[in-house]
């Protein structure tokens, strides 16, 4: 559908049953953010908030919490995008199958940028951000956050729309040291394109100009979370996806989006940060309080009958999981047409994303030996670790994908159980020390700073998985082992208190199962022991594994091993690897609901509320 703004979206899906209003005054502090979240957890509609305390505009959110939903919204020009997005990465498809490609120049030429010709609606009305919904999603939260913002820069040296940058960045609008109604906080990492344009204004002196659109055509919103193909704009893919071309003009020498519902306008100068955070975050933390850039508020603009669009994420999954579902769907094969060798990728959302890659690629080398073992895919794995997103992987298991061809990344369990029966300890294990992490995690050495560890395995089954606890001769501390997965065994142990215990006595540990430990023992078919504070919550299911085990542990300071050795500057372990995936003192403290609020959102369940028979 080419929706021109929010409220065309708000009004399709209700019309066929995709959106519930809630009537009811609700307050703008946690429980805006409670109701997504519950709405969410039960696979409810979008929701309309009609009534905000304290506030004139109406909110919308969970537009995207459902993958059908989204494809629903685009369910016009889904096919024709995908169609685009493989002719950009393969221009010679438009050779092979010239009927098949005829129409997609034609499609990107009608979806480019339009200068609006006559009155911007969005410019119709000012306020100021005090007056914005000041939607706050977790308790520890620094304070109201933007959380589906369409960031807009140009580049200085090269300005117009066609060589800018739209990226999702977030946004604070209140708490810390900012100035009321005159700054807001943004978060964001110097190689994004955003940072790219901020560093050639820092390096001319002069301050970034930047718009922030909330809310307009739903494909706006997707053009901006898009790993779109080197040189396709933001904008003409939102045009393309949209079905109608993104409309824009200029305000004070400031680019404003004119189907947008807001736009904030302002600047950032050079060296000019504050303190940005906490905030509840995807990987089911808190990201801390930081210093990132902060840009003095120029104007704040809304189109009559304005509609705030949010999302609230924490702990997968949620709304951006759905999101994440349409993306894969949108650009296919993309990623592995870039990467010679790799056949399929995964950023596993129960893991929080980035902290855990799966993956599968091509083992060509050598196909004369009769032995195989990991080659191609340990040269794949670098090209991967060197790639946009991808190089803030943590943990990435890549397999060849001769020796399983039905096998995929989506099939985790199976993934897992493939790796754990291939996989030599003593070989496959490649670590990469003091290197740079994702800034939401936590669990290396400090911001933006941690290890990552490459478990590549290739040829014939080496062992069976044990599925039974074997008999463990388990030290002092240790305790409740459980089985999580074929060939997993998840080991309760006392609080983390430093590294210097952590060490001592974890090599305990090592050298009692190290005595169990041989071919004929029974814990010989379980390569893998995760050791975490409460062993029946990560063996409950697969997601707890995931989160608990990737989002807990920095591979370079908590992956011992059974017999371990250092060979050649080479690590590895003759019997089981074991990852300690216990909350440390650093890490950011994970998400917790307030009753109380909880207790607010459970009385729009009741009968006669707006969410009854929802939630």
């Amino acid at each position: 559908m080419g929706y021109k703004n929010t409220q065309d979206c708000v009004n399709d899906l209700e019309k066929h049953g995709h959106l519930i209003r809630i009537r009811e005054e609700v307050s703008s502090d946690l429980e805006m953010a409670a109701i997504h979240l519950r709405v969410f957890e039960n696979n409810g509609p979008a929701i309309l908030f009609e009534n905000i305390k304290g506030c004139k505009f109406k909110a919308v959110s969970n537009l995207y919490g459902d993958t059908e939903r989204s494809k629903f919204i685009f369910r016009d020009t889904i096919e024709k995008i995908k169609t685009l997005i493989d002719l950009k990465n393969d221009p010679l498809e438009a050779l092979k199958h010239p009927l098949k490609y005829a129409n997609v120049g034609l499609t990107a030429f009608s979806a480019l940028p339009k200068k609006a010709r006559f009155s911007n609606p969005v410019l119709q009305n000012q306020t100021s951000i005090s007056e914005l919904p000041q939607i706050k999603c977790w308790p520890d939260d620094g304070g109201a956050f933007v959380t589906l913002p369409l960031v807009y820069t140009e580049d200085i040296d090269k300005p117009g729309v066609m060589n800018s940058n739209l990226g999702m960045y977030r946004i604070q609008l209140s708490g810390n040291d900012y100035l009321k109604d005159k700054e807001v906080g943004l978060h964001y990492q110097l190689h994004r394109g955003i940072g790219v344009h901020q560093s050639k204004s820092n390096q001319k002196g002069k301050p970034l100009k930047v718009s922030i659109f909330v809310g307009g055509p739903p494909s706006l919103t997707l053009g901006a979370v898009m790993p779109l193909p080197e040189g396709m704009s933001e904008l003409t893919f939102a045009g393309a996806l949209g079905n109608r071309r993104i409309r824009y003009s200029y305000e004070d020498d400031f680019c404003i989006a004119a189907d947008a519902d807001f736009v904030i306008t302002g600047e950032i100068y050079p060296g000019e940060n504050k303190p940005e955070g906490p905030f509840g975050d995807h990987l089911g933390y808190y990201s801390l309080k930081h210093d990132f850039p902060v840009m003095r508020v120029h104007k704040v603009y809304h189109r009559n009958n304005a509609i705030w669009p949010f999302t609230v994420v924490g702990r997968p999954p949620q709304e951006d999981t759905a999101f994440g579902n349409l993306i894969h769907e949108l650009t296919g094969n993309a990623i592995p047409k870039e990467i010679p060798g790799l056949k399929d990728v995964h950023a596993v959302d129960a893991s929080g994303v980035h902290p855990l890659l799966l993956a599968i690629g091509s083992e060509r080398y050598t196909p004369y030996y009769k032995d195989r073992k990991p080659q191609e895919i340990l040269t794949i794995a670098n090209h991967i670790l060197g790639s946009g997103q991808l190089s803030l992987a943590k943990y990435l298991f890549i397999i060849a994908g001769e020796d399983n061809p039905a096998l995929t990344t989506h099939h985790v369990a199976d993934f897992f159980r493939h790796v754990l029966e291939r996989i030599d300890l003593t070989r496959d294990l490649h670590f990469y020390t003091r290197t740079t992490i994702d800034t939401l995690d936590y669990s290396g050495s400090g911001l933006n700073s941690g290890s990552k560890v490459v478990i590549a395995a290739a040829g014939n089954k080496i062992r069976e998985l044990g599925t039974e606890l074997p008999a463990l001769n388990l030290p002092d501390g240790f305790r409740n082992p459980k089985v999580v997965l074929p060939g997993i065994i998840a080991i309760q142990a006392d609080k983390y208190t430093d590294a210097t215990t952590a060490v001592k006595t974890m090599q305990q540990l090592t050298t009692n199962l190290g005595q169990t430990f041989d071919p004929q023992h029974a814990s010989s078919n379980f390569p893998l022991f995760i050791i975490c504070d409460d062993s029946d919550f990560v063996s409950k299911n697969l997601n707890n594994f995931l989160w608990v085990t990737f989002t807990r542990s920095n591979p370079a300071a908590d992956i011992y091993g059974v017999a371990s050795f250092t060979e050649n500057k080479h690590w590895g372990c003759k019997g089981s690897m074991i990852i300690d995936a216990r909350i440390k003192p650093h890490h950011a403290p994970p998400l917790i609901k307030d009753p109380e609020i909880e207790k607010r959102v459970d009385r729009l369940g009741e009968k006669g509320a707006s969410l009854h028979g929802i939630i």
